[in-house]
């Protein structure tokens, strides 16, 4: 059974600066892709970053101010977000899945919140 849990996230003022974590436990043999999506009040879910075996993608809206990565054992995704903006504001949920697909797992989500 896999599970993942996000960790990282807070309030913080515009300009601001998170990192979230994702510890991925039991084995995702065959599933190659983590990434995190975000849902804000009201929106639809919105995937934000994803990260492959070696290629990795951002939504427009995060390009250059966050940055995806995962550990050497990969056991554990990142998401590093600078300069970040009110806009932000979501709950962040990690995910395993296969690029391109429907993920397969969630984890518990993270609030995240941009605010002065």
């Amino acid at each position: 059974q896999v599970q993942l849990v996000e960790s990282g996230g807070g309030l913080v003022q515009p300009g601001g600066s998170l990192r979230l974590s994702c510890a991925r436990s039991g084995s995702i043999l065959g599933w190659n892709t983590m990434g995190w999506f975000r849902r804000a009040p009201g929106m639809e879910r919105e995937l934000v970053a994803r990260i492959g075996t070696q290629v990795t993608q951002y939504a427009d809206s995060v390009k250059g101010r966050f940055t995806i990565s995962r550990d050497n054992t990969r056991q554990t995704v990142y998401l590093q977000m600078n300069d970040l903006k009110p806009d932000d504001t979501a709950v962040y949920y990690c995910y395993v899945g296969m690029w391109g697909s429907e993920p397969r797992y969630w984890g518990q989500g993270t609030q995240v919140t941009v605010n002065s």
